[in-house]
């Protein structure tokens, strides 16, 4: 992506020398994501905070809004569990807090070098200069009912994150991983070429239902001005609310990408420019293409507890090199498609989110991929009404109880949303879906139960209904965004489930124990219940058990 690594050059040599102290992001999926929602529930006011459709988030701007609660006054409000999470997210994030830093001290340090701060292995903290490198450690044992061979996830690495002069932020984490999921799964990666959530991968000892693969990631941060953040690097980003993205997910795989963040007032602009991997079959040998992505993200709090949200993206692909017109960073990428003729996939959406009576939160996305009001009235089925809807809902301290939480959302992507007639430009990275997993021509209802009752313990339930219309043997019915909008049979007829209906549900149930911090002891069960309408059906019941440390829990959740 030698085009957006020269406009990152340009940048750095054009914009201001004056640079502000920067910041790396927290980590995918970490442990205070859930507490940091709480918290932006429960103030209700947190200027920053409710900025945070997009992640990953600031590790600086989280200590910031955090600090509001470090009272005697505030810290009376707080239960237990909440105490001891404020403290663990002070601790992961020690460059940026300034209170008592004794607080975190380990009282046994390993070989007096390691683990002086209990969350980090090895941590420097001096004049111009911040390092911290911890180890990464994933393994997970499990039985399957009716799968003769056991199930597994083993993961090792190492994650490093710093800053120089309070300039320049940089972050890298390499993971190996070598994994046998369910059957699902492995019939997932088949159909995908591709580890959901990775990538490419290799058969681990020559067994073609376990892969072996890396996970790498890295990036450097940089302050403009007081304002203005850049991010350039390789990783995933998430916009929105909810526990999907209609938008922009990090299910998939990571990718190269610049990022411009620009922070005012009461508003909010993301540029990201990305450079993504059409579908491919085979790789042997031979450079995968390219193609391209720009999306910008506008948001505003309206009042302390309203923000709302404009979005809009782009995929192109221009035989492996990026189109100059997309870099305008001036929102409404429409105009600028249609002045080069219309190639492109463009989308376009509205986002909000509403915290209400702190107690509560309602949030929601609605996605435009094309759209013909005469079409709507008088042709509700037409393959042109393509959209999604997201609405979602988050209830904290539920009935009354401390610290258990409630969320329930709902997902609707009619057929043929996210897909193109160019199969190079559909809404798709490294052969999985960019946005949402299930890609579209479904309906699905997620339901989640948090509880934390004791501070180291948490009681992990989520629950997970979709229907999805599949092609049949001779007919698109706009549920694979992989194929062309061309290859429909018909004009109209098109409505959500339309096709080979699939119905499932997806339960799991996990309880975990922080035996020290960022070290977990986790057991969980799964039952997936998968049917077609043509007669197949397949239930899966899987048992595990394992050991997590610095890393993110591992998702069967499609």
């Amino acid at each position: 992506m030698q085009i957006i690594k020269n406009v990152f050059k340009f940048l750095i040599f054009v914009l201001p020398l004056h640079i502000s102290a920067q910041s790396t992001y927290l980590q995918q999926d970490a442990k205070d994501y859930h507490f940091i929602d709480r918290m932006e529930i429960m103030e209700q006011r947190n200027t920053d905070l409710n900025f945070s459709t997009l992640k990953p988030y600031n590790r600086k701007y989280v200590l910031q809004e955090m600090a509001n609660l470090d009272s005697n006054e505030q810290l009376a409000k707080l239960s237990k569990p909440d105490r001891y999470n404020l403290l663990s997210l002070y601790m992961n994030n020690s460059e940026w807090y300034n209170g008592n830093e004794s607080l975190f001290s380990s009282k046994k340090p390993i070989l007096k070098t390691f683990y002086k701060n209990q969350s980090n292995a090895f941590e420097v903290n001096v004049k111009d200069f911040f390092l911290a490198i911890n180890p990464v450690l994933h393994f997970r044992m499990g039985k399957e009912l009716d799968n003769d061979k056991n199930i597994y996830l083993n993961s090792r690495g190492i994650t490093l994150r710093g800053r120089i002069a309070n300039k320049i932020g940089f972050s890298s984490t390499i993971i190996d991983n070598q994994e046998r999921g369910p059957l699902f799964f492995q019939q997932e990666v088949a159909e995908l070429r591709a580890v959901p959530g990775v990538g490419f991968y290799k058969a681990y000892k020559q067994d073609v239902n376990s892969q072996d693969y890396f996970d790498g990631r890295g990036y450097l941060t940089f302050n403009a001005t007081k304002y203005i953040d850049f991010q350039f690097g390789y990783d995933k980003n998430f916009i929105g609310n909810g526990y999907r993205s209609l938008f922009l997910s990090d299910w998939g795989n990571s990718y190269l990408f610049a990022k411009i963040n620009t922070r005012i007032w009461k508003f909010n602009y993301q540029n990201l420019f990305m450079e993504l991997m059409p579908r491919y079959k085979d790789i042997g040998n031979n450079l995968l293409r390219r193609k391209y992505a720009a999306m910008h993200h506008l948001s505003m709090n309206v009042s302390k507890s309203l923000n709302i949200g404009l979005f809009e993206g782009i995929m192109f692909g221009r035989s492996d090199h990026f189109d100059f017109e997309y870099l305008n960073p001036i929102i409404f990428y429409r105009h600028v498609e249609g002045s080069i003729g219309s190639p492109d996939n463009a989308v376009a959406g509205l986002d909000f989110k509403l915290n209400v009576k702190k107690r509560a939160q309602f949030y929601g996305q609605f996605l435009l991929d094309e759209f013909i009001l005469s079409k709507i009235k008088n042709d509700p089925s037409n393959w042109v009404n393509k959209f999604g809807i997201q609405f979602g809902a988050k209830y904290i301290d539920a009935f009354g109880i401390k610290n258990l939480d409630i969320q329930a959302e709902v997902n609707r992507v009619r057929p043929f949303t996210y897909s193109h007639f160019d199969t190079i430009n559909n809404y798709t990275h490294y052969n999985q879906p960019l946005a949402h997993p299930l890609g579209a021509n479904f309906q699905e209802y997620i339901g989640i139960v948090r509880y934390q009752p004791f501070p180291k313990w948490n009681f992990y339930a989520r629950a997970i209904y979709f229907y999805k219309g599949l092609d049949t043997a001779n007919a698109n019915f706009g549920g694979n965004i992989f194929k062309s909008y061309l290859t429909r049979l018909s004009d109209a007829g098109f409505n959500v489930g339309s096709g080979n209906k699939a119905t499932c549900m997806n339960a799991t149930l996990n309880v975990s124990y922080e035996f020290r911090q960022n070290l977990f002891f986790e057991a969980g069960v799964q039952n997936r219940d998968y049917k077609l309408a043509s007669g197949y059906h397949d239930n899966s019941v899987s048992f595990s058990a394992g050991v997590r440390l610095n890393i993110y829990k591992r998702e069967y959740n499609f």
